[in-house]
């Protein structure tokens, strides 16, 4: 009867000292603050951290997995960014009266660069959908230009 109890006792026991040094430990508390920073979507934060945690403990997976999907995010993000600041110059030149050949020929660069850029781009299983899917409407935006600036 004693060993009925005394096994899944034992195993308790395990847990509960896996969860208070998983809780307690320095670097596991950073990846826990660099899994948040990622989920909120602040990136070179959740780098950062889990940077940080990662050197601490070489063994922490959680911390490097964290530091992985960060910087592919921020890749992501840095595309996104390079597409907005683009596509914002293109329609200032679109606002002129005429496009000159130079304008057409920059146009044509700028959507060279983000089409070709994306291609770059490798998301994994965990990368955040929204991201990806935001990126691809720009790759997409620009391929259409690209083929209109062509013609």
């Amino acid at each position: 009867m004693q060993n009925k109890f005394f096994f899944p006792f034992i195993a308790l026991g395990l847990l509960f000292t896996m969860l208070v040094y998983f809780v307690m430990h320095p670097s596991y508390q950073k990846s826990l603050q660099a899994k948040y920073y990622y989920e909120v979507g602040d990136y070179k934060q959740a780098y950062s951290l889990a940077n940080e945690a990662f050197s601490m403990d070489v063994y922490n997976r959680m911390a490097s997995t964290v530091m992985a999907q960060s910087k592919t995010s921020m890749k992501y993000q840095e595309y996104i960014d390079q597409a907005k600041s683009y596509l914002k110059e293109i329609n200032e030149m679109a606002a002129k009266e005429t496009l000159s050949d130079a304008d057409r020929a920059r146009i044509k660069m700028m959507s060279e660069i983000v089409v070709d850029s994306f291609t770059k781009l490798a998301p994994s299983v965990i990368t955040d959908k929204d991201l990806v899917d935001e990126a691809r409407k720009y790759h997409d935006n620009f391929e259409k230009l690209l083929e209109k600036v062509n013609r």
